[in-house]
């Protein structure tokens, strides 16, 4: 192709669109002087040509290049002000990613090539050029995926279970897959994959994230990997680390044949999405796309001394949503994953700073405001990770109406409640019935509330039951990474036992945390390889692990606790012990009781000492008859009254099944088992799992 003069062409949309003349480029920066599109060869590695975009409407640069081609490969250079004291840090020396990039091309290598700044100072621009070295995009082919009659599954909001899984840890170790699919989209959406999760009955997968996410350059001086993701510098392109390029795919079509494939079983696909910082951290680090184009925009950053890098993540810097151009950026990022790749919703990686504005925290910013407004964004699922490392950042149950969150309030009751730290009924009770005191003054309904008492965040259910102390030797920081506070319990041998008491305990405890779960008022939430006992030896914060103790252990999968799961979800689609709306406390909607049959009185709910208690359901969600769900956190048997009349045994966790053939009445006090959880239901009625 012979190179021309761009023309000034549209600002809009950003990124690189071609059409049946050409290609247009279009990319924000409000305080570059000059933006150039610097055009590769086919192997990204010769810089071709540099051109200045010329076109430049309210803070867009954009330019026409005609007789170009898809497939051409590009990247941007800025000039500007070398200022880090107002926040700029403009090197023309350094290529730069389009963050409206669909597609890229090469591999990520730290060099010091890639930081803006000389290392030693970082007051001086760093005058080696990056170019070869650097990420590129290319521009996409117009799209041409068959997506056929893919739609959305109709899946009610009370019958959904989420099911959180790694796209690579899921399937790189099932021997049912073939092993180039392994640990890739295409894995995910294998017939052996998709039967796991039918017969599981899960409806909703949680999949952490797949935006192009880079390594840190600590992790890679250790020979590690950012294996969760949770470090994005690209928001449109899937990782291509996770495609297998089976059938000539391309890394995005792969995506979306896993999306398709997965919607035809019925089950919603969630993206964890990281729209809160970038892999390009604080003004040490590198120059890759953002901050090269236009740092003082695109990050938060101290009012009084602008070299400072706002850190409400963790993370170096925090993307700052109060501009408009970089809410866009969001926003477009966002119904590109719905309208383009077919996806059902997200899950929002430390929410809160989605909506902080100047003065903190916001329910009503300019992000949820869009978001509720918009005609694409407004039908899908959106989940909090209701917190933040910055000021007033814990807001569970601060959201806006018509979002979930993740409950950890749920997570840490439910734990202490059956392992044995302090709790009381009171809690314990609380955190079942959808957790009003957090979600109903803000007319906020019980499904608003996640539900989980493992996530990819910490031990698995297995280790939970397991250890008390982690074991993240194998992280390279002296074993101070990871939470402290587990609320966890060894069983009484710390790590792996032999000791059959100990496995028998830590088996009856997984189980009953499951039906915990999944019993609850609220969306529950399981973490991929708990229904099968996956272990990772007692790394509660794995992040960096990218090996077979991360990965999913089929071989050893417990398929007794398989059924178990499967059997336990059933029994949900079909009875739903608790509805969807708030209950009253009293005869016809909730009744609390005592092991002798009597209702608690206020005092005892406050008793750290007792954990036995049982709940009338009159109304429950779905089945037809009252139901009695039995609880025993305690480590003894027990006897527990039952109301007036008949009584049939739907489910009970300390049968390896559930299943436990038992009808009678209030005339025989019921043989409770000591850390259990046990449903009946009126009548003499069997159901059918």
């Amino acid at each position: 192709m012979e190179l021309h003069t761009l023309l000034p062409g549209k600002p809009w949309p950003l990124g690189a669109h071609a059409d049946s003349g050409g290609v247009n480029f279009a990319v924000f920066s409000a305080n570059a002087t000059a933006v150039f599109l610097c055009l590769f060869d086919s192997d990204g590695q010769t810089e071709l040509a540099r051109l200045p975009l010329l076109g430049h409407t309210l803070d867009v640069w954009h330019g026409y290049l005609p007789e170009a081609l898809p497939g051409l490969i590009y990247g941007l250079r800025c000039e500007g002000p070398w200022a880090p004291q107002e926040g700029h840090y403009f090197n023309p020396e350094k290529l730069l990613l389009d963050p409206y990039a669909r597609e890229i091309v090469g591999q990520f290598n730290w060099n010091d090539a890639h930081f803006c700044a000389i290392p030693e100072s970082h007051e001086q621009p760093c005058p080696e050029d990056n170019g070869r070295y650097a990420l590129k995009a290319r521009v996409p082919a117009p799209d041409g995926f068959d997506w056929g009659d893919d739609a959305p599954p109709e899946i009610s909001p009370a019958d959904t279970v989420i099911y959180e899984l790694h796209v690579k840890g899921f399937s790189k170790s099932n021997p049912a897959i073939p092993e180039g699919l392994r640990g890739t989209y295409a894995g995910l959406a294998h017939p052996a994959s998709l039967a796991h999760l039918k017969r599981l009955g899960v409806t909703a997968l949680s999949i952490l994230p797949v935006h192009y996410h880079l390594d840190e350059l600590r992790l890679t001086q250790m020979g590690l990997v950012n294996y969760w993701g949770y470090n994005s510098i690209n928001f449109f392109t899937p990782d291509p680390r996770y495609a297998s390029g089976a059938d000539g795919l391309s890394v995005r079509d792969e995506f979306r044949s896993m999306v398709r494939a997965l919607h035809a079983a019925g089950i919603k696909v969630l993206l964890d999405v990281v729209y809160n910082h970038t892999a390009e951290g604080d003004a040490t680090g590198p120059s890759i796309s953002f901050r090269g184009l236009d740092n003082a925009s695109y990050y938060r950053l101290d009012a009084n001394n602008k070299r400072i890098f706002i850190n409400d993540t963790g993370c170096g810097n925090t993307l700052d949503i109060r501009q408009p151009n970089v809410l866009r950026l969001v926003l477009d990022s966002l119904r590109y994953w719905v309208s383009e790749m077919h996806v059902d919703g997200f899950r929002f990686d430390l929410a809160p700073i989605l909506g902080r504005d100047d003065s903190g925290f916001n329910p009503r910013a300019a992000f949820f405001a869009a978001v509720a407004q918009d005609p694409v964004l407004s039908r899908v699922t959106m989940i909090a990770e209701p917190w933040d490392i910055g000021p007033g950042g814990y807001q569970l149950g601060g959201f806006p109406r018509g979002w979930q969150e993740w409950n950890d309030r749920f997570r840490d009751t439910l734990r202490a409640f059956w392992l044995g730290h302090p709790c009381t009924r009171g809690d314990f009770a609380m955190r079942l019935c959808g957790s009003s005191d957090l979600f109903q003054a803000n007319r906020r309904e019980p499904l608003a509330s996640v539900n989980y008492i493992v996530s990819h965040d910490g031990y698995t259910l297995r280790d939970l039951v397991s250890y008390v102390a982690r074991r993240n030797q194998a992280n390279g920081e002296d074993n101070r990474d990871g939470h402290n506070h587990n609320l966890s319990s060894n069983c009484g041998e710390e790590g792996p036992s032999t000791d059959p008491v100990v496995l028998a305990l830590r088996t009856r405890m997984q189980r009953v945390l499951l039906a915990s779960a999944l019993f609850s008022q609220g969306t529950p939430m399981l973490s991929a390889g708990d229904e099968l006992g996956h272990s990772q030896g007692g790394n509660n914060n794995p992040y960096c692990q990218d090996n077979p103790g991360t990965w999913i252990a089929w071989a050893k999968a417990d398929q007794d606790l398989i059924a178990f799961t499967a059997r336990l979800l059933s029994l949900r689609r079909q009875a739903m012990l608790f509805a969807t709306h708030w209950y009253r406390r009293g005869p016809s909607d909730l009744v609390w009781l005592r092991k002798d049959g009597e209702a608690l009185h206020s005092h005892e709910w406050r008793d750290a000492g007792a954990r036995t208690l049982g709940c009338l359901i009159n109304h429950p969600g779905r089945a037809s008859v009252p139901l009695l769900l039995l609880v025993n956190a305690e480590p003894t048997d027990c006897h527990f009254a039952l109301p007036a009349g008949e009584w049939r045994c739907w489910f009970d966790t300390t049968a390896s099944t559930g299943e436990r053939d038992w009808h009678g009445s209030s005339t025989t006090p019921f043989a409770l088992g000591a850390h259990s959880m046990v449903l009946l239901a009126a009548g003499a009625a069997k159901l059918n799992l």
